[in-house]
């Protein structure tokens, strides 16, 4: 993913939640011209934290079930790395993940 500046970020998020039948709805904060936090709603009792800044280039998605990380990706520190189902404190590397990529391992692995 090229380095987008925060509306374009949001945007593609947006396009994502749109595309899949599992979003219920997602909330956008624009913080300043440079950071947004996303919430995506994905079923009663989760949702997907999205942060992203443009400076920077740091982004993060979490999955949220009961106020606990249980699956996320960023690339904060190490680089692009995982925080896998069954223990989100590990730090698997990977490459790059698009939101498009983590709502997809999202639904594969969480809502089946």
């Amino acid at each position: 993913m090229a380095r987008l500046n925060a509306i374009e970020f949001a945007r593609s998020v947006q396009n994502a939640c749109h595309e899949s039948a599992h979003v219920l709805s997602y909330n956008v904060q624009i913080l300043d011209d440079t950071v947004v936090k996303i919430r995506v709603v994905i079923s009663g009792e989760a949702f997907v934290e999205v942060f992203y800044n443009a400076d920077s280039g740091k982004c993060s998605y979490a999955l949220i079930q009961q106020n606990r990380r249980i699956f996320g990706a960023d690339n904060a520190f190490i680089g692009w790395h995982l925080h896998p189902f069954g223990n989100p404190e590990q730090h698997d590397v990977c490459t790059e993940i698009s939101f498009e990529e983590f709502l997809r391992m999202v639904e594969e692995k969480f809502l089946q």
